[in-house]
């Protein structure tokens, strides 16, 4: 059987709960995002423009040429065309603290980009999607209308996020208390789904699971590089560049997933590249920010490559910052 003729389907009743944990997630991030995050952005927007550049419009614009050069079914071009139309992830908070990077960018530039993508994702998959020679002929399948889905996305994802916004910024006691617990109880409800989505489908995944994983594997390699390249090309520093690095390259694939399974029909190629791609990219993730930490710590002494203890709390960027 073809990965393309796999359908995940789900009832109603299902798919509302899965709406649910969606929502749960985005107001968890929310939850986790303070106002002084937008206002770092704000003060220094050149890095933000810089990484909102490269995930807006290269990552997607590459991704969809290497749709066109890979030997991906329709529904896997798809898939890949989601992952690169999907926000950031937060675990790139983590990875750019792990490297030595400027992690107050990494966190403002998240938050701002979750906000924007509510908006751009939805519009984002229906331009690609249906510019791709076979890829296109999925999204009339499933009849996808990107104002429908702009719409749900705002109601299951937008409306969340701004409660959550605004719980932290009038009660943020209340959100630092119930945020792990909101995040946590998504995150595992969300694999559940996942779980029982791959085992009904388990032969059809492993006939493919060889050119998922060079794909996977070569897409994130490529993500990665975008974010570095550009923040080299904006004359950022190390500091900044190592936060681009993995804002651009880490996406938020269990967000995709999930949509995959809410917009998509459960179309089986778009499943496991997005399933796949969320564990690759936090494993490729971890080996590049211990590699860049230690070749930084070697050079310079430090991992962020700056001579005072204190200077990974700004946002500038400083002559030291520039060494590699």
């Amino acid at each position: 059987m073809n990965v393309d003729d796999v359908v995940l389907n789900f009832t109603p009743g299902t798919l509302m709960i899965l709406n649910v944990v969606l929502g749960l997630i985005m107001l968890g991030i929310a939850l986790d995002t303070a106002p002084r995050d937008f206002r770092v952005v704000a003060k220094h927007p050149k890095p933000f423009a810089i990484a909102i550049g490269a995930q807006l419009v290269l990552l997607p614009a590459v991704t969809f040429l290497l749709t066109l050069v890979l030997p991906v079914t329709p529904s896997m071009a798809l898939g890949m065309i989601l992952v690169a139309c999907c926000p950031p992830g937060n675990i790139s908070q983590v990875l750019t603290h792990r490297s030595g990077g400027n992690v107050a960018l990494s966190v403002s530039m998240t938050a701002v980009g979750n906000l924007l993508y509510i908006v751009a994702m939805p519009l984002s998959i229906a331009f690609w999607g249906s510019l791709h020679p076979t890829a296109r002929l999925l999204l009339h399948e499933v009849a996808l209308n990107p104002w429908t889905m702009l719409l749900e996305i705002f109601l299951i994802i937008g409306l969340p996020f701004a409660v959550g916004l605004l719980l932290r910024a009038k009660f943020p006691r209340f959100a630092a208390r119930v945020q792990p617990f909101v995040k946590w109880f998504s995150l595992i409800a969300l694999v559940g789904f996942i779980v029982g989505a791959l085992v009904g489908n388990w032969a059809v995944f492993l006939s493919v699971i060889g050119v998922v994983l060079a794909v996977v594997a070569l897409h994130d390699a490529v993500a990665l590089a975008l974010g570095y390249g550009t923040a080299v090309l904006g004359g950022l520093g190390t500091r900044e560049r190592k936060a681009i690095t993995f804002e651009v390259g880490i996406r938020n694939a269990g967000l995709g997933l999930g949509l995959v399974f809410a917009f998509f029909g459960g179309l089986g190629g778009m499943a496991v590249v997005a399933g796949w791609w969320g564990i690759w990219d936090i494993v490729a993730g971890l080996i590049l920010a211990g590699l860049w930490a230690r070749h930084t710590k070697r050079r310079t002494g430090s991992v962020t490559g700056d001579a005072t203890p204190h200077a990974h709390r700004t946002t500038g960027t400083t002559a030291s910052e520039a060494r590699p």
